[in-house]
Order: C-alpha cells, then structure tokens, then sequence
C-alpha cells in the first residue's frame, strides 16, 4: 500500500470519528456516514 493510500484511509478514519463524537444519536446514520465519506 502507498503512503498516499495509507493517508487517505486515516483522515476518512478521522472524519467518521469527528462525525461521531458529534453526534447527538448513540450512532451515526448510514446517510449521515455517506455525507462524511462522500463529503458533503
């Protein structure tokens, strides 16, 4: 795997996290988890 690939996977990691802690539900939506990844 390429560091570029590597990196990529980490800050998708890293939003999903971010996404999650600020959420109000216990979990995060799948529509609202493919508004991260999708980043809108």
């Amino acid at each position: 795997m390429q560091d570029h690939v590597a990196l990529a996977e980490i800050e998708l990691c890293g939003e999903l996290i971010i996404a999650a802690s600020a959420a109000a539900e216990e979990r995060l939506s799948l529509d609202r988890i493919d508004e991260v990844l999708l980043g809108h």
